[in-house]
């Protein structure tokens, strides 16, 4: 009863682009799900075992917000997913998010405020992540070749 009301009918039947953007999209979800969980959930937010951020000044400062960068995660984990699953004919809109996201994160990391001498691992797969993220976008929006299954030829009578 809760589920029925939270979610809605699923929309996977008006979506035309690949079905590999959607799976991509997934993949995503658990991008964002599980370094979200992990920021949330470890007693230094991944800043110091993770990413190798020194910790002896501002320790409170840092780890809040890798907390609060998780708490944004996991809710957009979440919705990721849902669409991935259940709304495919949002795919390309998330993606799109993805791209911008990414893309934004990446141009931080090694160009802007972000840019210095210490890269953690997630400046690495921004990278890569974000070009995915336009291949797989770029396929959402293309339409779906139909195969002789889609339309069955008529039998003659």
């Amino acid at each position: 009863m809760l589920a029925r009301g939270l979610l809605p009918a699923s929309t996977n039947a008006a979506y035309g682009g690949s079905g590999l953007s959607a799976v991509f999209l997934g993949l995503c979800a658990a991008g964002s799900l599980i370094p979200g969980l992990l920021h949330y959930g470890l007693p230094d937010g991944g800043a110091g075992v993770i990413a190798g951020i020194d910790l002896s000044t501002r320790r409170e400062t840092i780890v809040g917000v890798f907390a609060w960068y998780g708490a944004l995660q996991i809710p957009h984990g979440l919705a990721q997913l849902a669409v991935a699953v259940r709304y495919r004919n949002l795919v390309p809109l998330f993606l799109a998010l993805v791209v911008l996201e990414r893309g934004l994160v990446g141009l931080d990391a090694w160009f802007g405020r972000g840019a210095g001498g210490h890269h953690p691992p997630e400046h690495y797969t921004t990278v890569a992540h974000t070009a995915l993220a336009v291949v797989f976008l770029i396929l959402s929006l293309r339409p779906r070749r139909r195969s002789t299954h889609d339309h069955p030829a008529s039998t003659a009578p």
